[in-house]
């Protein structure tokens, strides 16, 4: 042990006995970025008994533990951006699917109509053409069917449309989930080097 080694050793022991009753009170009130906050207190005044002291290697461990602190913080900037992203994305998602379940409402309603439509000009048809009723049932069922293939094709591309959409709304919530991903790797990352600065 040197002449300086010893005040560095008293400026750590009474840093982790201070932190002990502030680390509490900082979880319990204000989450990670009141943690943040001592941690930004502690490298300063780590730098203010280093420049005092003249320890230049007590004034370096506190440029990195504000280093760490200014990670943690874009880290949680990150993850808070990324989860108001997704809770977008799922907004979105829920809005588009109304909407296209909304359109394939309609387009089986307008496919039931049509329907019902070609139904009964087949049955007034029949009425109608007692003495060319085997001619006439067979042009009745040309329409029905052509009516039909119709409204079948056009439901076809409503519901493609919905499914579109659908897909679209998928993608943005995809990039939400990759955006709350890096959060979370730049926060465990700050985490990973906050706690070994603690360890040294």
């Amino acid at each position: 042990m040197n002449l300086r080694t010893i005040p560095r050793a008293v400026v750590n022991g009474y840093m982790k006995i201070i932190r002990v009753p502030v680390d509490l009170v900082a979880r319990r009130t204000g989450g990670e970025s009141a943690e943040v906050a001592v941690d930004r207190v502690e490298a300063t005044a780590r730098a203010v008994a280093g420049t005092v002291l003249g320890d230049e290697e007590m004034r370096k461990d506190a440029a990195q533990r504000a280093s760490a602190a200014d990670e943690r913080e874009r880290a949680l900037h990150l993850r808070a951006e990324a989860q108001q992203k997704r809770a977008q994305a799922d907004e979105k998602l829920s809005e588009r699917t109304d909407q296209a379940e909304q359109q394939r409402e309609r387009a089986a309603k307008q496919a039931e109509q049509r329907r019902k439509r070609a139904e009964e000009k087949a049955r007034d048809r029949k009425q109608q053409a007692a003495k060319a009723e085997s001619s006439r049932k067979q042009a009745a069922r040309k329409d029905k069917e052509r009516a039909e293939e119709q409204a079948e094709s056009r439901a076809r591309r409503k519901r493609l449309d919905a499914l579109d959409t659908k897909a679209e709304a998928l993608e943005e919530r995809e990039e939400a989930l990759t955006a709350k991903d890096e959060a979370q790797r730049l926060g465990d990352a700050a985490g990973r080097v906050k706690a070994a600065r603690k360890s040294d």
